[in-house]
């Protein structure tokens, strides 16, 4: 991806501002996840074929991962470390995710076409968050 294309993306071209919105973006879609998993448990979890126990310790780890991105998003310079940390987890939930679907989830097909979007999704927001540091980094060079 060139940093043209990152650029649109982000609608800026400033690679400050692109990472910190990347990393809002990720907390906003991380936050809303976690609160429809939290609120609608048990119809989602129905919908999707999956015990409304495990959606609410999901939504509840999100909540806690969507503020930290959220509050990394919001500092003026997100320290790369954090940066780094947030893209490897996101990266982490992608596997995850798709080794959970392959060895022991039985979901509906609704819930097996969801895993794999939200883990694409997930692995998107890895790489749009690794080519916004790394465009930062550059620019500092």
């Amino acid at each position: 991806m060139s940093t043209t294309q990152l650029a649109v993306l982000a609608r800026t071209v400033e690679p400050q501002r692109m990472l910190r919105r990347f990393l809002a973006l990720d907390a906003v879609v991380t936050g809303a996840n976690a609160l429809a998993y939290l609120a609608l448990s048990g119809p989602l979890g129905r919908f999707l074929g999956a015990g409304s126990g495990l959606l609410l310790g999901i939504g509840a780890f999100l909540a806690a991962y969507a503020a930290g991105v959220g509050l990394l998003a919001a500092r003026p310079h997100p320290p790369a470390f954090g940066v780094r940390i947030v893209v490897e987890a996101n990266l982490a939930w992608t596997a995850v995710s798709l080794a959970a679907l392959a060895l022991w989830l039985t979901p509906t097909a609704a819930g097996a076409v969801w895993t794999v979007l939200q883990a694409l999704t997930v692995a998107g927001f890895a790489l749009l968050q690794h080519m916004s540091l790394k465009e930062r980094q550059l620019s500092q060079v």
